[in-house]
């Protein structure tokens, strides 16, 4: 349908803030920022592209409110004063180039190494040792907990500073926040655990510690998973359902309905193929081929489909009526990101990898340009990460790896 008659270019609102379209750019980590965490200029301009090319609102890749919660090395931190400065220009940039942001506040938990934090990794629980990072992860203590719930207060504190127009809690993919959610990461015993009403414990006091170091009317989401795919009982969409209502209750003002954990189900998350040849090759040689293997079960497991979290965002909206919800995953063809909206499921669409292969993808929307994207979901920029290589679009290949080029999604 036309620009002027579809929802998905209708004013929609988060909170208080206003926002010119329906279209969110979902936190993917950008792997440009320098080794202590600050901003670099490679990141102001990737978000300036966003804003200039019609993005409403764009949410940054998570960053670490706390050095021992880093999940990589070239990750934007916002755990201490010293990040204002770049975190202002990021802000700043974007909003002279009139868009909107939002930070994405996170914690790595288990999905970690202490080759990037100086410490051995730890979550809700003590578990074996990660397929993917080879640590064994160690339960949190209960002072850890407290420091960590103050780390995500003082992080949002620095949001504000910043200039950030609202920040989002990652709760989802298998990082600290979505462990403590799920019953296949949270094996505790104490009152952090045992019944969805204690797993849910720690998300509930972060964001009430969020509240309080931020303005009244200061935008707080919320990335939760719908199903985590996990090969044990993880969070289900029914227990999602719950989580967000409970949110909802505490006066959160948008949840965006993901899936999946990086190290144990990240094909739910991303679907599509399955770059096995690249990801295995940063593996011991040993493990490889069984890798592989795994990897490509996991993509006849979660296979590629047309807005794939749809149907666990429909029972989140039965369960949740009134609450602001983002839908991702999947979306390339305008025709279905419009029904999703114009059916009630969703009131905005996030979009990750298209907005890697094209950040003007928007406007090229709004002018009728194109009804699609082009993005293959072929996830090499997925794997490009594996190799510290900045987000950006690999689809033909990432350097070093491959001999072809590609398209960058960050050069000046």
């Amino acid at each position: 349908m036309p620009a002027e008659t579809s929802p998905l270019f209708q004013e929609g609102r988060i909170g208080s803030l206003l926002l010119p379209n329906r279209f969110v750019r979902s936190a993917t980590f950008e792997a440009m920022a320098e080794e202590d965490g600050s901003v670099t200029p490679r990141i102001e301009r990737f978000y300036r592209k966003l804003a200039v090319g019609g993005v409403g609102l764009a949410i940054t890749g998570h960053m670490y409110v706390q050095f021992e919660g880093r999940g990589h090395p070239l990750q934007i931190g916002i755990h201490d004063d010293a990040m204002l400065p770049g975190l202002t220009r990021l802000a700043s940039t974007v909003h002279e180039a009139g868009g909107r942001i939002f930070f994405q506040l996170s914690h790595a938990g288990r999905q970690t190494t202490s080759r990037y934090t100086g410490v051995k990794p730890a979550g809700p629980s003590a578990m074996g040792k990660d397929p993917v990072y080879f640590e064994r992860c160690r339960a949190m203590t209960e002072e850890e907990i407290q420091e960590t719930i103050s780390a995500f207060g003082q992080a949002a504190r620095r949001a504000v500073e910043a200039g950030a127009d609202g920040i989002q809690l990652l709760a989802a993919h298998g990082y600290l926040l979505s462990e403590f959610l799920s019953p296949f990461f949270n094996r505790r015993k104490d009152r952090w655990g045992t019944s969805a009403e204690n797993r849910f414990r720690l998300l509930q006091e972060v964001v009430l510690e969020v509240k309080r170091n931020v303005p009244a009317d200061y935008p707080v989401c919320v990335k939760l998973n719908g199903n985590d795919h996990t090969i044990g009982r993880g969070v289900s969409p029914q227990l999602a359902a719950t989580y967000a209502a409970w949110l909802s209750a505490l006066g959160v003002d948008a949840v965006e309905v993901s899936a999946g954990s990086i190290v144990y189900s990240f094909a739910g998350t991303i679907r599509g193929t399955i770059p096995a040849g690249e990801l295995v090759r940063t593996l011991p040689f040993l493990i490889r081929a069984p890798a592989w293997l795994v990897l490509k079960a996991m993509q006849r497991i979660w296979p590629y489909s047309e807005g794939y979290n749809m149907s666990t965002t429909r029972e989140i909206r039965a369960e949740s009526p009134d609450l602001t919800l983002i839908a991702v995953g999947g979306f390339n063809e305008l025709s279905a990101m419009e029904e999703a909206l114009a059916g009630g499921t969703a009131d905005f669409i996030a979009l990750g990898r298209p907005l890697v292969e094209n950040q003007r993808l928007v406007n090229e929307f709004k002018e009728g340009r194109r009804r699609a994207t082009d993005c293959i979901h072929c996830n090499r920029c997925f794997a490009a990460l594996a190799y510290n290589r900045p987000l950006s679009c690999y689809v033909k290949g990432i350097p070093g790896v491959s001999k072809k080029k590609t398209r960058s999604a960050a050069t000046a």
